[in-house]
């Protein structure tokens, strides 16, 4: 068993590139299914989520081959199932996301109830609905979903109850097919999306309004394979920025685009932190303390709940108190145990976290609870006093590339360590 070894108190500070976004290119992969053919995504991140997803696709039928640094070439031409396997589809739940695809392409599909972290139910209630209005039959049983299309899809008007970034995902790539327009209301505006529906439009799909409430898909009868860069990864940006809250040099994120963390770059600010925004750059730094700051996670543009345990982190070592609140997964609070193993005063009531800062974290052993609050606890080691060894790391590595790597590349003292199973005799 692998575990993550900080030892705190050493700085840490410099440059560090990030990959394209985990949570566009697992969509981008399953959009593929919808042009037979061959496709090429760059600025793909080499990522456990990827290779399970690679493996779906493979399972369908696919052709799966690594073109160099970060490329992927996909060849579709001869996918010949709509079922995907249990196994797979339980490890992340973004695997849920070639439902769409299979529809458009086959007019059935066979998907197993989708698994990845534990921070909710993540329900997938709004695509079996968000679908049903496009023509879709659902029947669900032994753990799997049957999707069915009797009479096609045809486009139509669809308002979701929340701004899902799964359902609007889902819809988009299942309509860009079907017989006349549909129109999704309160679609998500992620950026992600916007990466998306740039892909669709280059194979020949007609997408509009992306990155605004209302997006409009005109039907298209086929669709050609494309190349494509997969947007810079805006979490995993957020990510270091926010350990720079920590320390006490300068860290420069390249390789996003800083407007896709407006707000929390503006919380940050507001925290006290120093934020210099450039071109496909940001440079974050701290020179006093950390000033309280109260969050609540929304849809983009709002705050990320990707970004709320890493915020959460930093802030609790803030001069004073404040509340964070979870308004997207109800179970995203798990990290504050860990953190308080730490030293960290954090009192959860609902979806609100009550956090008063303290002086410091102590070095402790402490499991990753899922994949943003695994890199928050090893953000948190970086400054603790001691050693803190963070177990579970399977879960960081599902969106983080090479993350011990470019910690240590910025001086932190970081080091992946094989150790014994402790369930074992």
């Amino acid at each position: 068993m692998e575990v993550i070894q900080v030892e705190g108190g050493r700085p840490f500070g410099g440059e560090v590139t990030v990959e394209g976004a985990k949570n566009s290119a697992l969509k981008l992969m399953a959009a593929t299914i919808l042009a037979p053919g061959v496709s090429r995504l760059t600025n793909v991140p080499n990522i456990s989520d990827v290779h399970v997803m690679g493996k779906v696709l493979k399972y369908l039928g696919a052709k799966v081959e690594v073109k160099g640094l970060h490329e992927l070439e996909i060849d579709t031409s001869d996918i010949d199932r709509f079922e995907t396997p249990y196994h797979l589809v339980a490890k992340m739940r973004a695997s849920t996301a070639v439902l769409g695809p299979l529809l458009s392409r086959f007019g059935e599909a066979i998907v197993a109830m989708p698994g990845g972290c534990n921070i909710g139910a993540r329900k997938i209630d709004m695509h079996i609905l968000g679908l049903e209005a496009l023509g879709v039959a659902f029947e669900v049983n032994h753990g799997n979903i049957h999707a069915t299309t009797p009479k096609g899809l045809t486009g139509t008007t669809v308002t979701l109850d929340f701004a899902s970034v799964g359902a609007t995902e889902n819809l988009m790539m299942a309509s860009v097919r079907a017989k006349g327009t549909t129109t999704i209301d309160n679609a998500a505006r992620e950026p992600e999306i916007v990466d998306l529906a740039n892909f669709l439009n280059e194979m020949g799909a007609k997408v509009s309004g992306a990155g605004s409430p209302v997006i409009e898909i005109e039907g298209v009868s086929e669709l050609h394979p494309a190349e494509h860069k997969v947007v810079g990864d805006r979490i995993e940006a957020g990510t270091f920025l926010a350990m720079a809250g920590l320390g006490k040099t300068p860290v420069t994120v390249k390789g996003f685009e800083p407007r896709h963390l407006g707000l929390v770059l503006k919380k940050y600010e507001l925290m006290g932190l120093k934020v210099e925004r450039g071109n496909g750059e940001c440079t974050v730094s701290r020179e006093g303390a950390i000033r309280p700051v109260d969050i609540q996670t929304l849809p983009f543009p709002g705050f990320p709940t990707d970004m709320q345990a890493q915020t959460m982190a930093l802030l609790a070592l803030c001069e004073g108190s404040c509340i964070v609140t979870e308004n997207v997964f109800e179970n995203r609070f798990m990290l504050a145990s860990e953190l308080q193993r730490m030293g960290a005063d954090i009192r959860i009531e609902g979806h609100h976290a009550i956090v008063h800062g303290v002086d410091g974290y102590s070095g402790a052993q402490v499991k990753s609870p899922d994949l943003r609050g695994g890199a928050a606890l090893v953000m948190a080691g970086l400054v603790a006093d001691g050693t803190t060894t963070v177990s579970d790391i399977y879960h960081i590595d599902r969106g983080y590339e090479c993350f011990v790597e470019k910690l240590q590349g910025l001086g932190a003292a970081v080091s992946r360590v094989e150790v014994p199973d402790q369930d074992t005799l």
